[in-house]
């Protein structure tokens, strides 16, 4: 094996439409994006769906809110979306609640 099968072989690059991703259900930014902030290739056994998620220029609070209202922010979030977080990795507020939330 030479050097540039071994890196393949490390790196598996995902090519989804015109964009790169460096591997399945890992989440990366998406600047240029005119409305979603994130953009994952998920993977549930054979089942394999690109899902953007986030609102652009909103941050969510984060693992661990400081202020009341980042945490009832962030309570109100896992409360609102619970139905859509349970569905797993093949929804949006699965990956956002993780990333973001």
């Amino acid at each position: 094996m030479n050097a540039r099968q071994y890196a393949l072989s490390i790196f598996k690059a995902i090519a989804r439409g015109d964009e790169t991703f460096s591997g399945y259900n890992k989440p990366k930014r998406t600047p240029k994006h005119p409305t979603k902030s994130h953009v994952v290739v998920a993977k549930e056994g054979d089942k394999i769906k690109t899902i953007r998620f986030g609102q652009q220029g909103v941050k969510g609070a984060g693992k661990k809110p400081k202020s009341d209202s980042e945490k009832a922010r962030r309570s109100s979030f896992k409360a609102r979306h619970k139905k859509n977080i349970d569905k797993g990795k093949m929804s949006a507020a699965y990956w956002a609640d993780k990333v973001k939330w």
